[in-house]
């Protein structure tokens, strides 16, 4: 019986876990091989060797999602990866945050950034961020850095409780600015994460 070449690279070939950085969520499964690793090792973006396709296959190259390198560890029996990587975008090919269908964990900045941008969009008179939107962003702008302003000086005098205060006012004014800017947490995440990246 002789043994394709799809079936020799196949035996070959070890599975990768995909696991987000932060959250240590479980973003799929896929496999690699030799060569696979090294690209990845040397472009820091997961590079997978496709079974279907029958080729190396960088998540992303079609999408732009890719999977931004953070760490690379091998089991204790040198058999399996996993692979810590910020995603760009969803994983899953089918538009799901991971494989396995589950959604993005979002902390509460970013459910408040959901309410900002629902304030933004269904303007209330009631509303004290609609209110905000309606000044203009040269007004959201100042709130910013009098709110800036109050932290420096609150962390100066020792001042934890106040400093708590005047942060959690900060980060609210400063996601109402984002959203006048139509831009939000997950553009400044990208840009730190390109940052550290680089190092």
């Amino acid at each position: 019986m002789t043994i394709s070449k799809l079936e020799t690279m196949n035996s070959q070939l070890t599975p990768a876990i995909i696991q987000h950085a932060q959250t240590n969520q479980v973003l799929m499964l896929g496999y690699m091989n030799e060569e696979s690793m090294e690209r990845t090792k040397a472009e820091a973006k997961v590079t997978f060797f496709s079974r279907s396709k029958n080729r190396l296959w960088t998540k992303g190259e079609t999408s732009g999602n890719f999977l931004n390198v953070v760490s690379i560890q091998e089991d204790c029996d040198d058999d399996t990866y996993l692979i810590k990587v910020m995603p760009e975008g969803d994983t899953c090919h089918k538009g799901t945050y991971t494989c396995f269908g589950e959604k993005e964990p979002a902390g509460f900045l970013h459910e408040l950034q959901g309410v900002i941008q629902s304030r933004k969009d269904n303007p209330s008179e009631k509303s004290y961020t609609n209110e905000l939107f309606q000044k203009g962003t040269k007004k959201i702008a100042q709130k910013v850095g009098e709110e800036a302003t109050e932290v420096i000086l609150e962390a100066m005098d020792n001042k934890k409780d106040l400093l708590i205060e005047e942060s959690s006012d900060l980060l609210y004014h400063f996601l109402v600015l984002l959203a006048d800017q139509g831009l939000k947490l997950e553009d400044v995440e990208a840009k730190l994460m390109e940052r550290h990246l680089k190092k």
